[in-house]
């Protein structure tokens, strides 16, 4: 388990991280959002070490880390990284050996994962050659290959086209499935919301919310329903406790005032005709975060 607990930074008089506190499991995928300039760059950069912190602790399974631990870790920032005159094959390949691994597996790691991330008929072509998405992919690759026990990335979606988008999305889960901490930022509310099985949201330097989705979701839930039936639900207008948000003929999505309203709600258009489904609504990533930094 990574665990941050207390974590503070300050430029001179600004403080950028204000007691910044979360876990990255194994085997799970934690999203990490916030708008420009939340924190969340500046959040991972200390858990690597690559800038000191003011406070607060950074632990890998109770113990403090130590700079032979983070070489287990795995690490794409959002800006590129890459030689941009070496062969891709060739590129992955040298950061695979100094890693420790031998020339024939650091060969056979690098072509298994870059095949598995696209870009199978690009190994011979120089990095500077390709779309700033096959870019992307090579950087992550770049992160993967030594098989890192923690895996940090920063915008790892960022210019991807939906195919690449699910093709990454893939290799992430696989290597969770495996048992790997990884922890991701993006902009990309929507894939966050698809992949991750825990949730860190963070706005001006302070957590705002922090947990499981599902558990996230339900925390932040209204009393907000939705009706699909055959018949005209205008009639919601009228009920009692309830005030309808959206409407067409038979679909409907309302609030209401209490559990015994919904009840009620339900049984009235059992009456009035054949019920498809009436579910409770449980809010998007988009509206949660919204919520939590206003």
């Amino acid at each position: 388990m990574l665990r941050l607990r207390g974590i503070t930074k300050r430029y001179g008089e600004r403080q950028v991280l204000d007691d910044v506190s979360f876990d990255v499991a194994p085997g799970r995928l934690t999203g990490f959002v916030g708008g420009n300039g939340a924190g969340k760059t500046t959040t991972m950069r200390i858990v690597l070490g690559l800038l000191a912190r003011d406070g607060g602790e950074v632990t890998l399974d109770g113990a403090p880390l130590t700079p032979e631990e983070r070489r287990n870790f795995g690490y794409m920032p959002e800006e590129r990284g890459l030689y941009p005159k070496m062969k891709v094959l060739d590129h992955i390949v040298y950061l695979a050996r100094l890693h420790g691994f031998g020339r024939a597996e650091a060969t056979r790691r690098a072509t298994e994962l870059l095949e598995q991330l696209g870009l199978a008929e690009r190994l011979g072509d120089n990095v500077e050659t390709l779309s700033l998405g096959n870019q992307q992919r090579a950087q992550i690759a770049a992160s993967l290959v030594h098989e890192p026990r923690v895996l940090i990335l920063d915008e790892p979606f960022s210019g991807l086209d939906p195919l690449a988008v699910e093709t990454v999305a893939s290799v992430l889960q696989q290597r969770a499935a495996d048992g790997v901490s990884v922890l991701f930022s993006s902009h990309q509310l929507d894939v966050v919301e698809r992949l991750c099985d825990d949730l860190v949201i963070i706005a001006g330097g302070t957590i705002r919310a922090a947990g499981g989705r599902d558990a996230l979701r339900e925390q932040h839930a209204t009393n907000r329903y939705e009706l699909v039936s055959d018949g005209d639900a205008g009639w919601l207008r009228a009920e009692p406790g309830v005030q309808v948000v959206d409407f067409a003929g038979g679909f409907a999505v309302f609030d209401v005032d209490s559990d015994d309203t919904a009840q009620r709600v339900l049984r009235k258009a059992v009456d009035l005709g054949a019920v498809a489904s009436f579910a409770p609504q449980h809010p998007s990533l988009s509206q949660i975060f919204k919520e939590v930094i206003q």
